[in-house]
Parts: C-alpha cells; structure tokens; sequence
C-alpha cells in the first residue's frame, strides 16, 4: 500500500509538472534583441532640394515585457541635398553622418486586451517610439556659392555633433518559435528626426532647424534571459 501511495504521489507531482509547462507556453519572452536594418533617407534643411539616400543600422532591445522595449541605436550613412547649377542659392551638400539614439517604445499590445483576435490582435505589434540621440555631421561634399547670384555665399560648418530627437511609428511582425515565444521580428518604420541645430546640410541659413526622415525595414533576433507575461502574447 505505502508503494501504491507513492507511485500515485508521484504520478500526481508528474501531472502537476506537465500542467504548468503547458501554461507557461505563450507567455514566455525572451529580454534581450539584436538587430540590423536599412533606412532610406530624405533630408529637409536649407537646401532648396532633397534627394534620397541610404542609411544602416544596427540596434539592441531591452524587452522590459514583450510590447514595452528599450531600444539604443546606432545609424550610418549618407544624406544628400541640393542642386549646385540649377538653384539660385546653388548649396549642395553630401553628409557622410553617424548617430547614436536611445528610444522608448510602447506597442499596442501593451494596453489592448487582444485575446478576442480580430482588428485588436493585428493593432497589437502597432508602435509609437521617441527619445534622444547625437548626430555627428561631416561634410564630405558642399558647395556654397551660387553660380546664379555672383557674390551669394553661405556659411557654416563641415563638421559638428547636435542633439537629435527621434519620433517613430512603425509595426513589427513577429515570428515566433516552437514554444510560442517571439523569436524573429521583422520591423518596420517611418521615423523623423528633428536636429537641434542646423548642422546637417553644413549651411547656416534661415531660422528652421534642419531635420530628416527615414522609412526603413530591419529584422531582430531575440536571446538571453526568459522572462514571463501576464497574458499570451501569440493569441
């Protein structure tokens, strides 16, 4: 009889251990992403023309739960604008840039109750994200006279470092793994940075601070540390 109890006993504790393995699949999350992505760029600065250019990035992720991330970012890369013969200010400018940013990012997951699906359960990888960063400019290329006005000179700056503030809206699709746990995510992103100051196009002009936007595509692997959600994040 006291054999019978504890191979019941055991059963039990058995049973027990398998029932909450299965609770923890989908509400597991991994802490910590590595990401790379590419931005293309347009500049708004004091040049009377923008054109588009390329940027890379690399980033890495804080997840203090599965839709609240803490993200630092590094980009670089060029932004161009300008028109040295066809402008009457002829400014033309190549930025061979390097940033630094530090953003905060809320998804929609965060404070919707999704676990109906529908419109709520796709709103959920929705994001907004915004925080602060250092922009390190370097002219490699500017033209600063006009051909068109003799005389018209522009001043300013091959090279400066400025504060910048980044604002972003995009939405990740997360792929996830064989316990339900996101694994993959691939993001994307419209993101505006405005420059405090007016170094970017290496022009000292006009009273608007210069600023560019990007909209860009990027993929993230998550690893480390597995921590635990309130609620299902795969519903």
């Amino acid at each position: 009889m006291n054999h019978l109890f504890k191979n019941c006993l055991s059963l039990l504790i058995l049973c027990l251990c398998i029932s909450s393995a299965k609770a923890q699949v989908g509400i597991n999350y991994k802490q910590y992403e590595f990401g790379i992505g590419l931005d293309f760029n347009t500049p708004y600065t004091d040049a009377q023309t923008s054109k588009s250019s390329r940027s890379a990035r690399l980033n890495f992720t804080y997840n203090a739960t599965p839709f609240v991330n803490y993200v630092v970012e590094m980009q670089t890369g060029n932004l161009q604008g300008g028109d040295a013969l066809n402008t009457t200010t002829g400014r033309q400018f190549t930025n061979a840039y390097n940033a630094v940013m530090l953003r905060g990012q809320l998804q929609g997951g965060e404070i919707l109750d999704y676990s109906d699906g529908g419109v709520k359960n796709a709103l959920k990888n929705l994001y907004v994200s915004s925080g602060l960063g250092v922009i390190l400019n370097d002219l490699k290329e500017i033209n600063r006279y006009s051909i068109k006005v003799p005389g018209f000179y522009t001043p300013g700056s091959d090279k400066s470092k400025q504060l910048v503030v980044p604002l972003r809206l995009g939405y990740e699709f997360k792929i996830y793994n064989s316990y339900s746990e996101p694994h993959i995510k691939i993001d994307l992103g419209y993101q505006y940075n405005f420059i405090l100051g007016d170094g970017l196009d290496g022009f000292e002009a006009g009273t608007q601070k210069d600023s560019y936007a990007q909209f860009g595509i990027g993929i993230k692997y998550a690893f480390g540390q597995i921590a635990t959600y309130r609620k299902p994040i795969s519903n």
